[in-house]
């Protein structure tokens, strides 16, 4: 059996299943931390998982759907007057004060349902399929470590060298992050405290070319390589600062992102950090029965909200949130209707966070259509497959090439414009404050981009080529920032048509077509 071999298949030595010494597991560094443009080199992206499936109707509320909201969930619905308005069409759970400062400054973008087709509700299944970028059982490696794999596919061996010192990835806590699965190994470094990497007791193994001595040389190796990442890590968080005030020592979720400002601000050169919060599996007790705005679920909310407001501050005093975006993601929401537990049990597309200076802020997508009859089980549908999320972070963040993106998924990839670049060309940002169809022509859905320089009443809707009206769209107040709106036009007939928005300030208008 080779090296390679036993790596993947024996959990001693798999870094899919790492050994635990001294809090410290045995991972490797890919041979390069990213192939793409020296304009991205130095960008990093934050991964925060949500897991148990987070409520999203009562994290980002449909304000105009309040009324048949009541009828659904009356045992766990938000007083009205507390939720905290973001437009006047959605709202955030009252808690999440942190995140709506961020959403008011630009650097919080909501994405409206998102999920994948034919939801799989199982905890299990769901994660799989959200870790690895694939409806795909069979497929073992995440949708990251699928990106490594291709383009270093030597990986873990050789690594690290005096080039490339550093992990690739950043699990925070005990536990390597599925998403960076590889084939043969994980792309990920797991650390729970970058000030307490412990060096683990190595000696050298000779390989007697026997098949345990061969091995035993291996494992060696992995514990010699373990110990060199740990002194990287804690060498950058010592070297690194912070400087918010907001951190709450009493929120572990602060307390890991205020380590990745430490190890980012040091010189550390991995792309990526993956944090998690459990809790969001919410069946019962979701809220206090005598105030619905406190409980278990609110607990989370603030938790994640107090910590990523705390992470952005930071960032930006640290002169650094220009090179840091963030995404949350959950692997499912939760149904529309309450149980009779004061709680929800497990449903379907649900909204995804994004955050940082350089995202494309505001909502995206419209509101989940809630109505007055309960449908036994009913959930969210999907408007944005989450896949098309994350290819459309590896295009606008790390300018991966399309074509290489497109390998990664097994879906025919739609982009959307989740993470504008902070150092575009003059052309480039002209182009941003334009209006942008996607794809054009279209054959069942386009999507929208629209820039708005300040929050006014919209509205979208779709001519024929006599100008007579075939579609509404939108109507309603849009915040600033750029907003990316989903257009149905399975319905209409192949031929020419035209978006036309409609504000106070400005009329604008764009052709697209309608193809087979």
């Amino acid at each position: 059996m080779k090296r390679r071999k036993f790596l993947k298949n024996v959990s001693l030595a798999s870094v899919s299943a790492p050994i635990l010494l001294n809090d410290i597991k045995l991972q490797g560094i890919a041979k390069k931390l990213f192939d793409v443009p020296k304009s991205a080199e130095d960008r990093v992206l934050v991964i925060i998982r949500l897991n148990g499936g987070n409520d999203g109707l009562n994290t980002v509320i449909p304000l105009d759907q309040y009324d048949q909201l009541v009828v659904q969930r009356p045992n766990i619905i938000i007083e009205e007057t507390a939720i905290l308005p973001l437009t006047a069409e959605v709202g955030f759970h009252p808690v999440m004060t942190g995140m709506k400062n961020m959403f008011n400054a630009g650097k919080l973008g909501i994405i409206q349902n998102v999920g994948y087709p034919e939801q799989n509700r199982s905890h299990f299944r769901s994660m799989d399929i959200w870790s690895t970028g694939m409806l795909n059982p069979n497929e073992t490696r995440g949708w990251l470590g699928r990106h490594f794999d291709a383009n270093y596919p030597n990986y873990p061996e050789d690594y690290p060298n005096a080039t490339y010192p550093d992990p690739f990835a950043i699990s925070m806590g005990f536990e390597v992050s599925s998403t960076c699965q590889g084939l043969m190994a994980n792309f990920s470094h797991a650390v729970s405290d970058p000030f307490a990497t412990v060096n683990l007791i190595s000696s050298a193994q000779v390989n007697d070319g026997t098949y345990f001595g061969d091995h035993m040389a291996y494992l060696s190796t992995l514990i010699e390589q373990t110990n060199e990442y740990g002194d990287q890590i804690n060498s950058a968080a010592n070297a690194g600062n912070t400087l918010s005030t907001l951190y709450d020592s009493n929120n572990p979720i602060a307390v890991q992102l205020r380590y990745v400002a430490q190890m980012i601000s040091g010189g550390l050169k991995s792309k990526v950090y993956i944090l998690n919060i459990n809790g969001f599996d919410t069946h019962d007790g979701q809220v206090n029965p005598t105030n619905h705005s406190t409980g278990v679920h609110a607990d989370l909310l603030k938790t994640l909200s107090d910590a990523v407001h705390a992470f952005q501050d930071d960032l930006q005093l640290l002169n650094l949130e220009h090179r840091v975006a963030g995404m949350t993601f959950s692997e499912f929401g939760r149904q529309i209707a309450s149980n009779a537990s004061d709680g929800t049990d497990h449903g379907d597309a649900a909204p995804l966070f994004l955050f940082g200076a350089c995202v494309s802020s505001g909502i995206m997508g419209q509101n989940p259509t809630v109505t007055n009859q309960i449908v036994n089980q009913a959930g969210i549908p999907m408007q944005v497959d989450f896949r098309d999320v994350y290819a459309s972070v590896l295009k606008d963040w790390f300018q991966v090439d399309t074509t290489e993106i497109q390998t990664l998924f097994e879906h025919s990839v739609t982009y959307y414009p989740v993470l504008n670049s902070c150092n575009l060309g003059i052309k480039e940002e002209d182009e941003l404050q334009s209006l942008l169809l996607y794809p054009n022509p279209a054959t069942t859905s386009t999507t929208l981009r629209l820039p708005m320089d300040k929050e006014e009443r919209v509205s979208i809707r779709i001519v024929d080529i006599n100008g007579r009206e075939v579609q509404s769209v939108y109507e309603g107040e849009l915040a600033s920032g750029v907003h990316a709106i989903h257009m149905d036009v399975a319905n209409l007939k192949y031929g020419n048509y035209v978006v036309q928005v409609q504000r106070k300030t400005k009329n604008e208008k764009i052709q697209f077509i309608r193809v087979q």
